[in-house]
C-alpha cells in the first residue's frame, strides 16, 4: 500500500430528487440534509393541522358525510407534532452529548 490517500467521494442525498451534494454547504448552514428534515416535519404539521381545521369546518356545517374523516385528520395532526416533538428531543440530546464531550 503507497503512502498517498485518495480523495473523499462527495455525500449524496438521501432524498429522491435531490442532486446535488452537501459539499457546498458550510458548517453553520441550517439548508443542509439536517435542515431540510426539520423543515420537511414543519411543513408536515403545517398540512396536517390545515387539512384537520377543513374537516372541523366542514363537521361543524354539517357538510362531512363521514364523521370518522375527522378522527382521522385529527390524529394525523397530532402524530405529525408528535413526530415533529421527538425530533426536536433527539435533536438537543444529540447536541448535549455533543457538548459534554469538551475538546
Amino acid at each position: 500500500m503507497s503512502g498517498t490517500i485518495g480523495s473523499v467521494s462527495p455525500i449524496w442525498s438521501v432524498f429522491p430528487g435531490e442532486t446535488t451534494s452537501n459539499t457546498n454547504k458550510s458548517e453553520g448552514d441550517a439548508s443542509g440534509l439536517f435542515g431540510d428534515i426539520f423543515r420537511s416535519a414543519i411543513e408536515n404539521v403545517k398540512e396536517t393541522d390545515a387539512e384537520k381545521n377543513q374537516v372541523q369546518y366542514l363537521m361543524a356545517t354539517g357538510q362531512l358525510d363521514n364523521p370518522a374523516e375527522l378522527t382521522i385528520a385529527s390524529t394525523k395532526a397530532a402524530t405529525s407534532v408528535e413526530l415533529l416533538v421527538q425530533l426536536r428531543n433527539k435533536a438537543l440530546d444529540s447536541y448535549n452529548e455533543l457538548m459534554r464531550i469538551g475538546l
